[in-house]
């Protein structure tokens, strides 16, 4: 019998994070409680930690990682067009 895997939403990994920082249960409770495994637990705390700091970023510099990312695909775009453009002269 094949087990498929569970999927877990990014709420349910806050609140579940949130409360493993408490320190109110330990892994093991919290393990068996949610019935995932305590590996699992530490993992999503290791990201959530590593993480953390996007949230307090400001919204404008988002928004410039995003323009320069849109800025670097329509280059990639326009350069693959040329390429393109440049293949069928030599044919």
């Amino acid at each position: 019998m094949k087990r498929s895997r569970r999927t877990f939403s990014a709420s349910f990994k806050s609140k579940l994070v949130l409360e493993a920082l408490k320190e109110q249960s330990t892994l093991q409770e919290l393990s068996s409680k949610y019935k995932i495994h305590a590996q699992q637990i530490t993992t999503w705390k290791s990201e959530f930690l590593e993480n953390a700091s996007s949230v307090f970023e400001s919204k404008s510099a988002k928004d410039k990682t995003a323009s320069n990312e849109e800025q670097l695909y329509n280059k990639i775009g326009h350069m693959q067009v040329q390429i393109d453009f440049l293949k069928q002269g030599l044919v």
